[in-house]
């Protein structure tokens, strides 16, 4: 009589090409315990993935393969679909099998351009040398939006700026690691000087079709734009959405990662309110259902501000608990291209998506979705209680508007300047950053951050608007200017862009993945291939995805351009020569 062997559902037998346990890593249960217990009651919905990370992330300061299939287990996902997002994400410290954990402290000290500038590589080496390796790590990291107070760095979530050797040993000394919070107004302040008035106003037309409309036209006159970088005209976005029919949904892009920025950081550290109700303003006109913050992981502090304020919203009754969705960012900057965010928000690795359909149709779970970002957002109800003429007449030649502009590098007085959209780099300079740093001649600038070019002290006199700066090359971007000088060698500073680039591809596609690298290796020698880079440069603009390959040749044909005499002929490209 044949043997009959009874195996557990999903088991396979050991005979034959069976096994005697499930495929895959097995979950410790010990493990599974800790992080059920760290869940707790939260939902184990897919979308969380991201935000339940960070909670194993924080607590024990890095992501172990154990962790991570219980947390796969116990969100019904697939490890590999856990594995690929915690590997995504510059934030996640993904230990494998065998690998000792890291320190229990780590130091990201930024090696962005502004911070290049004040000596981050030298600083760098110095905190290496100098602090405990057994109690810290100590690795690079791009921007943290401290630009103005460089150079900067993150003891676990304390922002050291300026940091020096002696700055990070009394934070360690004083286990000064969690985020300081800043002055910010309060709900009571900001209502006491008529805060939320047109949003009351507008939920409680009688014509509540017509109020929407006035709204609009009030932004349309105003001129106002999106200030994220594409300065698409912020009423026309609005009237778009709400052309789709709904459900609907709002996201923030409030993910600001481009180096030389930090205004919608500094916005939310001073003004939070008045940044919700903006938001809360652009939600009634396009009906969303829900708003979504997605808030770059570097501003801890404005995350803690942010929870507060949506707090007194709430029990103010001035929004619905749970209508307004905060969520953390994890360190990468593709996420501030419009559908990378939405993917990110679904709990998923932050690629582009490809277009059509626009995220304005189809973007957070299939929705039509209007995506702005902090700075647009929050200029909307100062437009309402000053009037779109009183905003338009702000600005210079013609442009119109108030821009935040992003200030740093060799100037006396850097930080966040409100000046009139229109405004030249030398009357920025002069006008509201008390000149240039002493020692320091204009030799050239950042227009728009890490993407927007470099352009020369000659062209200092241009006008820093959308539109102005696109026949020399380059463009204005979300307004992050960055000063050199003399002192400064461009051809570095070109360098420390693509290096960036380079980094924070998200490899979706080839040009930009292997075209950003292979142009930081070209540009790492004494001699630069003009030829090869120009075609490099064609070829991730004509065939990347999205706007980071697009945009990241943009500083070299910059130099090759404006400055032609940092190369010998034999570097420049042949057009360049002519």
């Amino acid at each position: 009589m044949a043997t009959v062997t009874l195996v557990p559902p999903g088991v396979r037998s050991r005979r034959g090409r069976g096994r005697p346990f499930p495929k895959g890593r097995q979950v410790d249960p010990r493990v599974r315990a800790e992080v059920r217990a760290l869940l707790g009651d939260r939902p184990r919905d897919p979308t969380l993935l991201i935000e339940h990370l960070h909670l194993l992330q924080d607590r024990f300061g890095h992501l172990s393969t154990a962790h991570l299939a219980a947390l796969a287990e116990e969100m019904r996902l697939a490890q590999a679909e856990v594995f690929e997002v915690a590997t995504f994400y510059a934030h996640f410290d993904v230990i494998r099998e065998g690998e000792a954990p890291p320190a229990a402290l780590t130091l990201r000290v930024c090696d962005s351009v502004a911070c290049m500038l004040a000596g981050a590589e030298a600083l760098h080496a110095e905190l290496q040398r100098g602090l405990d390796p057994e109690a810290v790590r100590v690795v690079h990291a791009p921007c943290m939006g401290a630009c103005d107070r460089a150079p900067a760095a993150m003891l676990g979530q304390r922002l050291l700026a300026p940091v020096s050797l002696e700055v990070a040993q009394r934070a360690m000394a004083d286990r000064a690691v969690e985020p300081e919070l800043p002055p910010a107004q309060g709900l009571r302040a900001y209502l006491a000087e008529g805060g939320y008035r047109h949003l009351r106003a507008l939920r409680t037309a009688a014509d509540r079709e017509a109020a929407i409309e006035r709204v609009l036209e009030e932004i349309e006159r105003a001129g106002l734009r999106g200030l994220g970088g594409a300065g698409f005209p912020t009423a026309r976005k609005w009237r778009i959405v709400r052309s789709f029919p709904g459900p609907r949904e709002l996201c923030v892009n409030a993910d600001e990662g481009e180096p030389g920025t930090f205004k919608d950081g500094w916005h939310l550290a001073r003004h939070p309110h008045r940044f919700l109700e903006g938001m809360l303003i652009a939600a009634e006109v396009v009906a969303a259902e829900r708003m979504w913050i997605y808030l770059r992981d570097e501003y801890p502090h404005v995350r803690l501000l942010l929870e507060r304020a949506i707090g007194e919203l709430e029990a103010e009754g001035l929004v619905e608990p749970g209508r307004i969705v905060l969520r953390r960012g994890a360190g990468a900057y593709i996420c501030g291209e419009e559908s990378a965010l939405i993917e990110s928000l679904e709990g998923k690795r932050g690629l582009p998506r490809h277009r059509p359909p626009y995220v304005a149709e189809r973007g957070l779970f299939g929705r039509p979705t209007l995506v702005n970002n902090v700075e647009t957002l929050a200029w909307v109800p100062t437009i309402l209680e000053r009037g779109a003429e009183w905003f338009a007449a702000q600005g210079r030649r013609g442009a119109k508007g108030l821009r935040s502009f992003s200030v740093s590098g060799r100037v006396r007085e850097p930080g966040v300047k409100i000046a009139p959209a229109g405004i030249t780099l030398r009357e920025l300079v002069d006008e509201f950053c008390g000149g240039m740093a002493p020692g320091h001649q204009l030799a050239a600038y950042l227009p728009g951050g890490a993407s927007g070019g470099i352009l020369p002290a000659r062209l200092a006199d241009l006008p820093l608007d959308f539109g102005t700066l696109e026949r020399e090359g380059c463009f204005v971007g979300s307004h992050a200017v960055v000063v050199l000088s003399q002192k400064d060698d461009l051809r570095a500073v070109a360098r420390n862009l693509m290096a960036f680039f380079a980094d924070e591809s998200c490899g979706q596609c080839t040009p930009c993945r292997v075209g950003t690298e292979k142009a930081l290796v070209l540009m790492e020698r004494p001699r630069w291939d003009g030829a090869l880079l120009a075609e490099l440069a064609l070829a991730m603009r004509d065939a990347s995805i999205c706007g980071l390959g697009q945009a990241a040749p943009n500083p070299l044909d910059s130099l090759f351009r404006h400055f032609p005499e940092l190369f010998t002929a034999a570097e420049l490209p042949r057009r360049a020569e002519a």
